[in-house]
């Protein structure tokens, strides 16, 4: 495995590289010029990787194919004329028709490649009306990163993966709320690769942004020796640039995903109506209102057996469609608003209801506030599954009228004056606690003895974690929010008797109280000396 380069040296990099895109604020919109360094960024790193298929066909003394696409495709590889060359880009970097040079470039691509089609801008670098001489010094910059592999000993695929990864949340970051329609924080999208464990099998995310959820599987998967190729990734996105983000995403990854032939809106237009995941994960738009009218979708099948979810606000309806998406033995890990565990308006604490008498939710987590570039909302998540049944192809146990609830919102460390992140640690804390409860007896065993999980068993926390029956929901009103279940932390006995402490608290009150009438009288007498006197 390849060794990770310093913090240091990386982001020394990876900032440099953002300091030099953003010389570009100046031409192109805030919202826009993340195309143009990503755009960039991609055709550099494909380029990179038909060089080196092409040398090999060389070397190999195969030089009669090496203008045949597939001697490269095989390889999954995209085959690259000429024209649609880094190094051909490169060397016209200074020309005045940069910009139409790799509008070319980038159409040549998608024409020669059927799995690019759709994932590369249009004639983008043209419109934008840049400035050549910036064009130019950013080109300079992104022809470093092979440099910049070899000094931290990366493969290129590693380094233009981080980078690509660094400049999707730098963007979010800085663009505010319109950033957060294609960026989940990653520590997030890991917490939910720890606790679902998408080994193989089909991974969908119904609205799916740049592409964050299939990295984190693919990064999971390898993480614990796994193979890419036994995740089949199907996803769908809305908005079109986000959608060409996320295929770029997808490919700088070497991984082929099913996101629809098109950028479509989930509900009117299901690019996979017959799909059936075993993982899902999202994080659905928070609280989106008017995402359909009162006469429609009334009658969609996804939501048979349930209120039909009210116009005003769309969690719900986010809900049972991947719900209706799970395979039999599945399991959806997904993003929401707090106001999803507890609201009652326009019928979803009636659909709530039903899923928990149904016995669909398997874990809810009550996250730490400001994890999100993107809005200050406090976010849970919810886990569902279809089955609680024992599972031992996975080593669950038989959770039945069970739900396992977690409250994280002490956890979280911050890293800056307004974004908090959750460490490694918090991210084990969380998924050792679900997984101690999930696994059977000789599935915790196999995990204790790889050393896969930091706790030898599952026990309720005060003020943490708590397991709830369905008496207990019901009792609450079905209302899902942890910290009805978890209760209070327990205080540890300092050992000081109550009358001690009683008396030592009223001593430091009443020496309070004579310090704020000593500065009433200090305050009244300024005022007398400016002639403000009673």
């Amino acid at each position: 495995m390849a060794k990770l380069p310093t913090k240091k040296a990386s982001k020394g990099f990876e900032e440099t590289l953002w300091d030099t895109a953003n010389q570009l604020r100046g031409s192109v919109e805030s919202s826009e010029y993340k195309h143009v360094v990503l755009s960039l960024v991609f055709l550099k790193f494909i380029s990179d990787k038909f060089e080196a298929k092409r040398k090999q066909l060389i070397d190999n003394g195969q030089e009669a194919f090496v203008d045949m696409d597939v001697f490269y495709q095989q390889d999954n590889v995209f085959f690259l004329p000429q024209e649609a060359r880094w190094s051909y880009v490169k060397a016209r970097a200074k020309q005045d028709d940069i910009a139409v040079i790799i509008d070319t470039a980038l159409s040549t691509i998608e024409k020669c490649n059927a799995s690019l089609t759709g994932a590369l801008p249009d004639n983008y670098f043209s419109r934008q009306g840049l400035e050549v001489k910036r064009l130019a010094s950013l080109i300079d910059s992104i022809e470093n990163i092979d440099t910049l592999a070899s000094e931290c000993d990366l493969t290129e695929e590693d380094l233009v993966g981080r980078v690509y990864e660094y400049f999707l949340g730098k963007f979010a970051a800085s663009e505010g709320k319109g950033g957060g329609e294609f960026y989940t924080p990653k520590a997030v999208v890991t917490l939910l690769a720890e606790m679902l464990e998408p080994y193989q099998g089909k991974i969908y995310d119904p609205c799916c942004g740049s592409g964050g959820m299939f990295v984190q599987s693919l990064k999971f998967v390898e993480s614990h020796q796994g193979k890419s190729k036994d995740i089949a990734i199907y996803g769908q996105e809305l908005t079109s640039t986000t959608y060409k983000l996320a295929k770029m995403n997808l490919a700088v990854r070497g991984l082929s995903g099913n996101l629809g032939e098109r950028p479509a809106d989930t509900f009117f237009a299901d690019q996979h109506p017959d799909l059936k995941a075993d993982f899902i994960m999202a994080n659905p738009p928070f609280n989106l209102k008017d995402w359909r009218n009162e006469a429609e979708l009334t009658n969609d099948p996804r939501f048979a057996g349930f209120r039909t979810p009210p116009t005003g606000n769309a969690n719900y309806a986010w809900i049972l469609h991947m719900l209706s998406k799970l395979s039999e033995d599945g399991t959806a890990g997904f993003v929401l608003a707090n106001g999803s565990m507890s609201s009652n308006t326009g019928g979803e604490g009636e659909i709530r209801q039903k899923l928990i008498e149904d016995d669909r939710i398997e874990c809810m987590i009550a996250l730490p506030g400001q994890l999100f570039f993107t809005t200050q909302i406090p976010v849970c998540l919810w886990f569902i599954s279809k089955n609680k049944q024992a599972n031992p192809q996975y080593g669950y146990r038989d959770r039945r009228g069970e739900t396992l609830f977690i409250d994280a919102r002490n956890l979280g460390t911050m890293v800056s004056r307004t974004q908090k992140e959750l460490t490694k640690e918090d991210i084990a804390t969380i998924a050792d606690t679900f997984h101690a409860w999930r696994s059977s007896e000789s599935e915790l065993e196999r995990r204790i003895d790889a050393k896969e999980i930091g706790v030898e068993t599952y026990q309720d926390q005060a003020g943490f974690c708590k397991v709830a029956t369905l008496d207990e929901i019901k009792a609450n009103d079905f209302v899902l929010t942890p910290g009805r279940y978890v209760g209070a932390a327990d205080v540890k006995d300092d050992g000081i008797a109550f009358e001690i402490k009683m008396q030592e608290l009223a001593q430091t009150l009443y020496r309070q109280l004579d310090e704020a009438k000593e500065l009433d009288q200090a305050i009244r007498g300024s005022m007398e000396v400016l002639g403000y006197g009673k």
